[in-house]
């Protein structure tokens, strides 16, 4: 009896020590994700050292409550053309502050093309759509194609900003660079540009509209124009007036 209670006690003591279970297993197209606490709008997990090594990243949950890990859904609404036109129709103000802003993104940075756009000055094009190709894909034809432009994807990713992405979302290789992928690798650069704090109300809506700006060359800054304005032809799709009348839709407060 005495050496059962000491093995109970011993265990308990073992379990106490390994602190709280903070996540749960689910699965997703490819890989496996973790779906953290819900105090958190979106989590991250911390940059892995070995980003093939089969760990991977704590995936995220929605403004709205949502786990993004849910299924796909449908290929999103397109905005009509590929110009320089911003008076065009601009997203309708449906779905999730998530959705909504990912959408308004897309407006400014590529329109019609959207998951499967490619940097109109990109001499040599992709053999096939970036949803049809794996990381390793997208990172071989940067590489074989050096002097243009490489922007890819509905967000336009450069190829420095794809690679960090990449590496802190924990991507394998041979993952493929599909919308759910892409969606993200975008949530990331909303995190940094202060996604949380402009929706709890720690930061005002005009800045996180700077820092988006400084992410997202189609988006303006309260100059009107891009903040990478001339550079390799950027220019704003749209106007502050227009920007700002959108998300104050998303983030009313």
């Amino acid at each position: 009896m005495i050496k059962l209670f000491l093995y109970l006690a011993t265990a308990t003591l073992w379990i106490f020590a390994a602190g709280p279970l903070r996540a749960e297993m689910f699965t997703a197209p490819g890989r496996s994700l973790l779906r953290a606490a819900p105090s958190a709008l979106i989590q991250l997990s911390q940059p892995r050292n070995n980003t093939r090594s089969g760990n991977h990243a704590s995936l995220f949950t929605t403004l709205d409550g949502q786990s993004l890990i849910a299924a796909l859904p449908l290929r999103p609404m397109l905005f009509g053309p590929n110009t320089a036109n911003a008076t065009a129709a601009l997203p309708a103000s449906t779905g999730s502050p998530l959705q909504r802003l990912r959408h308004l993104i897309q407006y400014a940075e590529s329109r019609r093309d959207g998951y499967d756009a490619v940097q109109h000055g990109a001499r040599i094009k992709p053999t096939k759509p970036p949803t049809q190709m794996t990381i390793a894909e997208i990172f071989r034809w940067i590489d074989e194609t050096p002097g243009q432009p490489h922007a890819i994807g509905r967000y336009q990713f450069i190829p420095a900003t794809l690679h960090s992405l990449v590496e802190r979302l924990g991507l394998h290789d041979d993952q493929h660079f599909s919308p759910y992928v892409q969606d993200r690798l975008a949530d990331i650069l909303l995190v940094d540009a202060g996604l949380h704090a402009v929706a709890t109300g720690a930061m005002l809506r005009a800045s996180f509209m700077k820092n988006l700006a400084k992410i997202w060359a189609g988006l303006p800054t309260d100059t009107g124009q891009s903040f990478y304005h001339g550079y390799a032809g950027n220019k704003a799709a749209l106007t502050w007036v227009q920007f700002d009348a959108e998300m104050r839709k998303i983030f009313p407060g």
